[in-house]
């Protein structure tokens, strides 16, 4: 509420020396107060200072920011992606021009530029830096006037047309231009367009550029909207390994899975997904303020449609982010319909820290946590029975089916003990990839498995055919390719298709 804590000259009696400011930390909106005592030598700002002797916001600003910190030492250097999180409560994604090769790949860079266009137009901050390799790198000056190891804010992102007047609108031919400032205020680019460059030219000399997105989720605006979930989780250590959630990367597989567990759905047939965690650094002294970070990132796995409980196996991965000893890992994501779980961990295991979990989807993903390792005991149990066997079906896909002149559009049901799981419909062809899974914890043994392929029409839904899973785990034999056949229990005949199914049952609850 910066207007109301301006100075008013004609109120002079209204200034009480106090200032709120807010930050985000950790989920939340943080207050800070400050009184208007700021640091001086000679009667001059040390610090942060505009040119103008009477403006005083950015001082003030630095203070508010510094006792959140601990102390004024805490923001020598620092994190550029951290504190664009914490001035605008957004998601930071880091971007290496260098490793990316955006200054020789046009496609890339025109999308990156579309992406930033974006991110600006909706009130996110943009930071470029140059990488300092040595010491001596630090504020190196190139021939360019570019300074390394500074963040240059990104003042403005343009599609500029070239030439004037009616020669401008006719003309289709634009320019993608950035508008950079140096925080010191000097020392800047001298290349061609002065304080304004071609993004070609941001790719040849930049290494690294900081989107930091302000995620909209007011379903009033007429950009688009994301769905958030947020949750607060934690990295602890226990002598059970079922208790125990610090179980450290992939690296370690005989304790990963130990780690904390997120399920989310995608819900449309793809969606873009933003999945950010972010740890809450530990302060080494309050004198010296900095926070130690750890190694952090996460993996996501797709898993069974159906799955309630903890994974024991590993599956199929979707994506993965990198891992560094960054506050914030930020992952964007391109997926198919289905359920996934979020796998947040630290580089190594037996280290211990509390994060936040932030998960944007188009529409609602239901995040939640998973705690469980396999079904409970309850007081039912006793009197309706408790699972004797899990098993994992995975349907792979189907052939030979009985075709029509645009191909069947067909989906597969999964069915056990009252409990289904249906795929997608895969349209005009007799040979689809449905690749859906699904988890049963099994009470009757004897009771078959069974996996039906129907063909989707407008009416009514027209059955395909039908195979029986025994499921035993002592058949070795995982793939199976079997005849679809009619659901006439006298005389089962065969139809036309196949199906591919991959199957693994074990006595023990915690195999998948």
């Amino acid at each position: 509420d910066w207007k109301e804590q301006e100075w008013d000259p004609e109120k002079p009696n209204a200034y009480a020396g106090i200032f709120h400011f807010h930050f985000w930390r950790f989920g939340e909106w943080v207050d800070v107060v400050i009184d208007d005592r700021l640091p001086t030598v000679n009667n001059q700002l040390i610090y942060c200072h505009s040119n103008s002797r009477n403006e005083f916001w950015c001082a003030l600003v630095e203070k508010a920011y510094a006792k959140l910190a601990g102390c004024y030492q805490a923001l020598d250097g620092g994190n550029t992606a951290d504190a664009l999180v914490d001035f605008t409560g957004g998601v930071s994604e880091p971007i290496d021009l260098t490793e990316g090769d955006f200054a020789n790949d046009e496609t890339k860079r025109n999308q990156l530029f579309e992406r930033m266009l974006k991110v600006h137009s909706r009130g996110g901050l943009i930071s470029a830096s140059i990488k300092a390799v040595t010491a001596a790198d630090m504020e190196a000056r190139l021939a360019c006037g570019l300074v390394k190891g500074h963040a240059y804010a990104v003042t403005d992102v343009r599609k500029v047309r070239l030439g004037h007047g009616l020669l401008a609108f006719f003309k289709s031919e634009k320019l993608d231009m950035i508008r950079l400032r140096n925080p010191w205020g000097e020392r800047e680019w001298n290349g061609p367009w002065s304080d304004t460059m071609t993004f070609e030219d941001v790719c040849r000399y930049f290494t690294d550029i900081i989107k930091c997105r302000v995620i909209n989720t007011s379903h009033l605006s007429i950009h688009k909207t994301w769905e958030e979930a947020r949750l607060h989780g934690a990295w602890t250590l226990h002598e059970d390994p079922r208790q125990n959630r610090g179980g450290g990367c992939i690296n370690h597989k005989d304790t990963f899975f130990q780690n904390p567990q997120y399920i989310f759905e995608v819900k449309k047939p793809e969606d873009e997904v933003l999945i950010c965690i972010q740890q809450r650094p530990k302060r080494s002294t309050r004198r010296e303020g900095k926070g130690e970070n750890l190694a952090i990132g996460f993996d996501i796995y797709k898993v069974e449609e159906n799955r309630q409980y903890r994974m024991h196996s590993l599956q199929h991965k979707a994506a993965s982010s990198i891992y560094i000893n960054s506050r914030s890992v930020f992952l964007r994501t391109d997926q198919p319909e289905g359920r996934y779980v979020i796998i947040p961990t630290t580089f190594e295991p037996g280290h211990t820290g509390e994060f936040l979990l932030r998960v944007f989807t188009d529409v609602p993903s239901n995040c939640r946590e998973l705690r469980l390792d396999e079904p409970p005991h309850t007081c039912w149990s006793s009197l309706c029975g408790y699972p004797q066997l899990v098993t994992q079906v995975h349907v792979l896909g189907a052939a030979g089916l009985k075709d029509s002149p645009t191909g069947a559009n067909s989906y597969v049901i999964i069915k056990c003990e009252g409990d289904k799981v249906r795929s997608a419909v895969q349209k005009g062809t007799s040979t689809p990839e449905y690749n859906v899974k699904g988890i049963f914890y099994r009470k009757k043994l004897s009771q078959p498995i069974t996996v039906q392929v129907w063909n989707h029409r407008v009416l009514k839904d027209e059955f395909l055919g039908q195979v029986h899973l025994k499921a035993d785990p002592d058949n070795l034999q995982a793939l199976h390719t079997l005849h679809l056949r009619d659901r006439n229990s006298r005389q089962p005949s065969n139809l036309p298709g196949t199906v591919a199914v991959h199957i693994l049952s074990s006595t023990s609850l915690m195999a998948v």
